[in-house]
């Protein structure tokens, strides 16, 4: 087959002609995988060919390599090494042969095929002559040279460390070394060069910890900081951004020399440049915060690292470089669109030094705050107000709130008086910040009080009617305002002027101009926060928003013949709507007041939703899934009568494995739908068993959404009790081997350990449903053989002491659970169990009440069985 010519067309501006080559290279890949991507190399390895046919074919030999939904990726690479090794050696060949081609596009797409083939390759122990072959390039023209360097960059991204011998590290980065070396007089090479060690140091772990080698590595990257090339001296501040993370504690000998070459980047160098100068101290910023948070700021024998307080120690130089980033604002920036630049990077990073170091960093910034607050120039009072938002959280609430109370006045007549839209912009986001972090703290003064209550709320009303940009920032201070009273359920200040608020945002939501800066969305959220935390004095005007709410979304759904891009806007809107309504029926539902008064427009809003879901919008599918849980819970067993109707929808929303989101939240749906209908729900069950046992089953089902199916497995024997019994032989072995899987993550990193910790969780709240819903019935005996692995689950996941607390008080609820089901038939083999004993006494101590109540339940539950 001519490839050429077919990936040339697959390149047309005429769609017919791209669609019939993309077909003819679809079916020429199904049909001879291994001529296929034999052709796909020969096009790339070829200089007689065409640089555009050349590019898509090394383009499609990845994408036949890789893909990022892990079932896919397997397929590939299993596909990958089912191969003749003859072809891969021919492929191969032909990749490494690119590397020398005159032409950089070609060179370049095949340094990341190499590396997805090494990906592939190296962990099973195959193509061991690569790493030397590409080493052996180091001597040959720049051309070559610098490809090298790049496929050994994209090589250290694709293997993990432990692939390789410390033998071939060592020359991998002698090589990337020399290339950035001031003696390389290609500039080329010196950027391939820098970047091939931005993604090697994870592989310098040994080289790190020898003084030599990691003062060596050091020097080179500070050296490549102060390089001619723009490009070359950004590569390099990156490399110093990731050894800040991955290599914090082997810093201070360089944190002095550092500081001042990235000091003088953030104030002369290009903005990529200075951008990643002041990334660097906004990462040690993040390491610090982290210790601190680990260890309490207590260096202990057991902290994996002490905290060095480089940026305490930093601190009197650091912060006036950062405020004066604060003033290289961009005056003409959308506001839509709002481009990271220095004023934000900078301002970021003063709110990470403010975490970082509290209290310490008030009085370094309130000079420079007092100074330019008032300024003529708009850029001195906005970066002002930046400071000031930015160090609102970390300093301690007594420290903070004189000061604030002092200048609250003048940012309320700067939001609505200053010249400025930048100005005011940030005011309001300041003034949110104030809300977020010090409203409700408990100081002697509140910031907010009945004085000035009145004042707060018709500015921020009036801010609304502002600029977009200005307008969403104020529903953001809303937003915060509202749920600073979250918690007082009998009075609050605001409900005097509820039904102004929640008029004032619905009246943002139809401006002309809502699309722009969000400003939509955020006043759907604070209209959302506003109801969310209302008193039950200010019920019956919630009452009032329904038909309201009800009425908009009739209109969504009336709107005929639309454009793609109205389309889009119109399932957003939707989706806004959808959740608008959930947390009127959340809060309407939970007061016995107006329940009844509800329940008139259930029906209603039922057939809204139905109709919303006819729609088939993946984010509208998601947002009226959760209002149909709430409305579940607020109509209790009445909700049976929607079930036929709704039913088709809970089981498309549950074979969802695309948007898995919506397949997860529909799973929390059938939770709700449980606990509302109980025994109702029985005619629904045998189609949503088969269709959880059926995503568990399937490698396509996203990892995340199988704790909240294990969870729900419970909830369905919870409300059908011994019922439950024709699913127990299927569930059962699922969760036993879920259980096995999850015992064996010792030692692994925290993200996977938080996953494991969820899925045990999950499991375990399967258990416990199963064993309160078989509880008092003739049928307990049936899960009598399942006791034994799960008191082997629970021994497995007390020894190896990495579960969290959810987990500890779901897993004391199990085991007490297991005695008060099952009784005597449980109290002997609880005796037996290796730490059921020991894992009692320690919850029975526990600081945390819940796991402390937990625990004498249990103990309760044990004792009534061994007795027995």
């Amino acid at each position: 087959m001519e490839v050429t010519q077919v990936l040339l067309n697959a390149q047309s501006v005429d769609s017919t002609v791209r669609k019939h080559a993309e077909e003819t290279l679809k079916q020429f890949q199904e049909q001879n995988l291994p001529g296929f991507l034999l052709s796909l190399s020969g096009e790339l390895a070829s200089e007689e060919k065409p640089v555009d046919s050349r590019k898509l074919a090394g383009l499609i030999l990845k994408n036949a390599l890789d893909a990022k939904e892990q079932h896919r990726k397997y397929e590939l690479v299993q596909r990958w090494l089912s191969l003749d090794v003859a072809v891969k050696t021919q492929i191969k060949t032909c990749l490494l042969q690119t590397l020398s081609s005159p032409a950089p596009d070609a060179r370049s797409t095949a340094s990341q095929v190499i590396a997805k083939v090494a990906g592939i390759e190296l962990p099973q122990k195959q193509w061991p002559e690569l790493i030397g072959s590409l080493l052996s390039n180091q001597q040959l023209p720049a051309h070559i040279k610098q490809a090298t360097l790049e496929t050994l960059g994209y090589l250290c991204e694709e293997v993990s460390p432990d692939v390789m011998e410390q033998d071939q590290v060592n020359k991998i980065l002698t090589a990337v070394i020399q290339g950035m070396n001031a003696e390389e007089k290609n500039n080329d090479v010196r950027l391939a060069a820098t970047r091939a060690l931005y993604n090697a140091l994870g592989f310098a772990q040994a080289n790190f910890t020898n003084d030599m080698e990691r003062d060596f590595i050091m020097r080179v990257v500070c050296q490549a900081t102060l390089s001619p090339e723009v490009k070359i001296r950004q590569a390099a501040f990156e490399c110093l951004v990731s050894i800040s993370s991955t290599y914090y504690e082997k810093l201070a000998p360089y944190i002095q020399d550092i500081f001042s070459i990235t000091a003088k980047a953030v104030r002369e160098d290009e903005e990529p440049v200075a951008l990643q100068a002041i990334e660097f101290w906004s990462s040690i910023c993040d390491e610090e915060i982290d210790i601190l948070e680990d260890y309490g700021g207590d260096f202990t024998a057991d902290s994996d690292v002490p905290c060095y307080n480089f940026i305490k120690q930093a601190l009197p130089a650091l912060v006036p470089m950062l405020l004066e980033t604060l003033l290289k604002q961009e005056e003409d920036q959308d506001q839509d669109e709002v481009a990271w630049n220095l004023a934000m990077a900078g301002g970021t990073c003063l709110g990470l030094v403010a975490r970082t170091v509290g209290d310490d960093i008030v009085p370094l910034v309130m000079p420079f705050i007092e100074e330019n607050i008032t300024k003529p120039d708009w850029r001195q009072r906005e970066a002002a107000t930046y400071a000031f938002g930015s160090i609102l959280e970390g300093p301690s609430p007594d420290k903070l709130t004189p000061i604030v109370n002092g200048a609250l006045n003048f940012m309320l007549t700067a939001l609505t008086k200053d010249a400025n839209s930048h100005v005011k912009d940030t005011t309001a986001w300041t003034l949110g910040r104030i809300f977020e972090f010090l409203h409700g703290s408990t100081v002697e003064i509140p910031i907010i009080t009945p004085a000035n209550c009145q004042q707060i709320i018709t500015v921020l009303l009036q801010s609304m009617k502002d600029a977009p940009n200005v307008a969403e920032k104020a529903c953001g201070a809303l937003y915060f305002l509202a749920q600073g009273y979250g918690d007082v359920a009998a009075s609050s200040p605001l409900t005097p002027f509820f039904q102004e608020m929640v008029q004032s945002l619905l009246t943002a939501t139809h401006r002309e101009d809502a699309g722009e800066s969000r400003l939509r969305t955020a006043a759907y959220e604070a209209l959302n926060e506003v109801v969310r935390c209302s008193t039950d004095e200010t019920v019956p005007m919630v009452l009032q928003l329904v038909p309201v709410i009800m009425m908009e979304l009739h209109q969504t759904l009336e709107a005929q013949k639309l454009s793609s891009d109205e389309r889009e806007k119109q399932s957003e809107l939707q989706g806004l709507l959808c959740g608008c309504l959930q947390v009127i029926i959340q809060k309407l539902g939970s007061s016995e007041q107006t329940k009844y008064a509800f329940s008139q427009y259930a029906d209603q809003i039922m057939s809204l939703f139905l109709r919303v879901f006819a729609c088939r919008s993946a984010t509208v599918h998601e947002e009226a899934m959760l209002s149909i849980g709430a409305l579940a819970y607020a109509t209790g067993p009445d909700f049976a009568k929607y079930m036929p109707e709704f039913y088709k929808y809970l089981e498309m929303g549950l074979q969802n494995f695309e948007e898995y989101q919506v397949c997860a939240v529909t799973v929390g749906v059938v939770g709700d739908l449980c606990r509302a209908l109980e025994d109702k729900i029985l005619p629904y069950c045998d189609g949503i068993m088969t269709q959880l046992l059926k995503d568990l089953s399937s490698n396509q089902l996203h990892r995340s959404v199988k704790p909240p199916i294990f969870s729900c497995f419970g909830d369905i024997a919870l409300a059908i009790g011994e019922n439950f019994e024709k699913y127990l032989m299927y569930a059962m072995p699922m969760l036993q081997s879920a259980a096995e899987l999850s015992a064996r993550a010792t030692g692994a990193d925290d993200e996977i350990l938080d996953y494991t910790n969820l899925l045990r969780n999950g499991i375990l709240e399967a258990y416990s449903g199963i064993f309160q819903g078989f509880k008092n019935s003739p049928k307990t005996q049936l899960l009598i053989p399942y006791a034994p692995h799960i008191l082997q689950f629970l021994d497995s996941i007390y020894m190896e002491k990495d579960m969290d607390d959810v987990v500890m008080k779901t897993a004391i609820g199990v085991l007490g659970d297991l005695a008060d089901t099952l009784g005597s038939n449980a109290g002997s083999l609880i005796q037996q169990s290796v730490s059921s004993k020991d894992f009692l006494i320690e919850c029975l101590s526990s600081d945390d009440h819940l796991i402390k109540e937990s625990a004498e339940w249990a103990q309760m539950a044990i004792s009534r069985a061994i007795s027995v």
